[in-house]
């Protein structure tokens, strides 16, 4: 039986009793003897290694969650005119309609608040919508999931690669900014490599772990969009974080805010500031956990997604 196909065939216990001598016609059989038990291997470490072979199967077949991207874009925009680039020119917009007033609000220099509010916005925008469309990202391929044999964990994938693709259409709105008010990227950008790694590692488990919940759960994606438009406030995302360098209670709950270690790892860089270990210890323990809680649901739940959605 393919690996793909074990959930069917969980508990499931068939017995073939031996044939009557006595019934007349009765044929002797081979193996009759004893009632053959069909059954499968339903334990941690059958379930385990499915895991590992649809993961294996997700990253082998990449050409494809690459052409599914793009198609969900182009189908997304079919018939604009500027397509993805219609996102790129709204959020252009806001942060100059935004980026004055509230640097006179808060009392900031518009020449590193502008840059600061730049990529803030375009960065919490990827974190936002992986969290939201991860959440459906199963629900949403159900008929896929029902007519074709192809690894779960590819859909989860699929949202990752769509979304970074349009982050790569704001990233235009940053340069521009950068440009304006002549930021040089320095040495420090270098370690945007590992950032970017740890992003998409982090949004392919959030992916992953939301669309099971959404699956089982119909309630989980309003509930996360409201999770998320809380922590859009109490994230440093329109505010400078070193406006509450002075509030120690505050401060603190802020630094222990998981969104906001990863974001500093991200814009720090970018903005020529520094970064202190503990903002990268706070990232890589966070992701740490938010992986091992994946893949733990992922292990036990991935035989009963396609009879969730």
């Amino acid at each position: 039986m393919p690996w793909w196909g074990s959930a069917i065939a969980q508990n499931m216990s068939v017995t073939v009793p031996p044939p009557d001598p006595a019934s007349p016609g009765a044929l002797p059989a081979i193996g009759t003897t004893r009632p053959v038990i069909i059954a499968a291997s339903h334990g941690w470490r059958a379930k385990l290694n499915h895991a590992a072979r649809d993961l294996g199967e997700t990253f082998r077949l990449w050409p494809l969650v690459w052409t599914l991207s793009l198609f969900d874009i182009r189908l997304r925009y079919r018939g604009s005119l500027l397509g993805p680039f219609w996102l790129t020119l709204s959020t252009a917009v806001m942060i100059g309609a935004m980026g004055f007033l509230y640097a006179r609000l808060f009392h900031q220099n518009v020449g590193g608040y502008l840059p600061f509010l730049t990529v803030s916005l375009i960065l919490w925008s990827f974190i936002s919508t992986v969290t939201s469309e991860g959440a459906t990202c199963f629900t949403q391929s159900e008929s896929m999931l029902r007519s074709m044999r192809m690894p779960h964990s590819l859909h989860a994938a699929r949202v990752v690669v769509r979304n970074l693709l349009v982050l790569a259409h704001n990233i235009v709105v940053v340069a521009a900014v950068f440009m304006i008010f002549h930021i040089v990227p320095s040495l420090s950008a270098f370690s945007l490599v590992p950032a970017a790694l740890l992003w998409c590692m982090d949004a392919f488990a959030l992916s992953l772990l939301l669309g099971i919940f959404g699956a089982r759960f119909r309630d989980i994606p309003p509930i996360i969009n409201s999770v998320m438009q809380i922590a859009f406030y109490i994230t440093p995302i329109m505010w400078n974080p070193d406006m509450l360098a002075h509030r120690g209670l505050a401060r603190v709950l802020v630094e222990f805010n998981p969104f906001f270690g990863i974001m500093e790892i991200m814009r720090g860089p970018l903005l020529h500031q520094p970064i202190a270990p503990f903002s990268w210890l706070l990232a890589v323990g966070y992701s740490a956990l938010l992986c091992l809680f994946a893949g733990l649901v992922f292990i036990r739940a991935r035989p009963r997604i396609p009879y969730w959605v």
